[in-house]
């Protein structure tokens, strides 16, 4: 029998029609961060999740992104799905070569899961710090996931809170992978693009070249809001001029755990141009930078 779920019931779902972009993104643009949740029914959420949401899988993943005019995703595991990645393993088997997967893993995984992971298109791992979604580890746990994903050339993403930052430091600055930082490093937007507290995510990425960003998620760190989420958009400015070659674009495409509203993905998408204001600049942040780090063995 089928395992059946109900969404939290302040879950905000996303928007099933979006607005058409007015920006027309170049050929071969990847979405370098989105998910997908279940459909529940088929890929049971886990037990230990912090939230249920909505159904949210890969046939309504693939409409968006050829309606945006997207080429290809890179699909994150949701954290609702803990260490399952049955789901996002099936979208990836589903894209025609289309996708790319970052996985969530334990350091009891094997090297032929692992190597099994790979030949479906996984070429990272997550490590999230955000305490409402996750528990997190101790940096030996990671450690151990590191010294057995290091054979396959994966990278490591990671998603904390701006103040976790400082206590991470050590251990971050210690990988010797590549490092993608999801959505900024959660800046506080209240504060000066040149303050201290955005300095020191500055400074992580400038001291150490391993380190890339995702410059994503306006929606998550503005306090003025749509639809141009004008108190964001200077720290992703910031990041994609300093950084050009070292930067990536996603949607976060079905926005999960967001209160208050939801996106318009056509309009995320009509940001782009302010974030990255020449063709030169939304070439790379669109589309080399993804290629290079998710196709590049291809």
């Amino acid at each position: 029998m089928a395992a059946t779920f109900t969404m939290d019931p302040d879950w905000l779902v996303y928007a099933a029609t979006p607005t058409k972009p007015r920006f027309t993104l170049p050929p071969g643009t990847v979405d370098a961060h989105c998910h997908v949740f279940g459909p529940g029914d088929r890929f049971p959420f886990a037990p230990e999740r912090k939230y249920t949401p909505c159904d949210a899988g890969k046939e309504e993943l693939f409409r968006l992104r050829d309606f945006l005019g997207v080429a290809r995703n890179v699909v994150v595991q949701a954290t609702c799905h803990g260490t399952d990645n049955s789901a996002m393993l099936d979208v990836l088997a589903s894209s025609n070569d289309r996708c790319r997967g970052v996985a969530t893993v334990t350091p009891e995984v094997s090297e032929h899961e692992l190597e099994e992971m790979h030949a479906k298109g996984v070429r990272a791992v997550r490590f999230n710090y955000v305490r409402r979604l996750v528990d997190p580890e101790p940096d030996e746990y990671y450690h151990r996931i590191v010294d057995k994903i290091g054979p396959l050339g994966w990278h490591v993403v990671v998603y904390f809170e701006r103040a976790d930052l400082e206590e991470r430091w050590d251990f971050f600055t210690s990988l010797r992978t590549i490092v993608v930082v999801d959505h900024l490093g959660r800046p506080d937007v209240t504060e000066s693009v040149s303050g201290e507290g955005f300095g020191r995510f500055l400074r992580l990425l400038r001291d150490h070249e391993n380190f890339w960003c995702k410059v994503t998620c306006p929606e998550r760190l503005s306090n003025s809001g749509p639809p141009d989420y004008r108190d964001a958009i200077p720290f992703a400015q910031r990041v994609v001029a300093e950084f050009p070659e070292r930067v990536l674009w996603g949607t976060d495409w079905p926005h999960p755990n967001l209160k208050g509203s939801m996106p318009d993905d056509g309009l995320l998408v009509d940001l782009v141009p302010l974030v990255a204001p020449s063709a030169e600049l939304q070439r790379a942040l669109l589309v080399d930078n993804p290629t290079r780090l998710y196709w590049g063995d291809t």
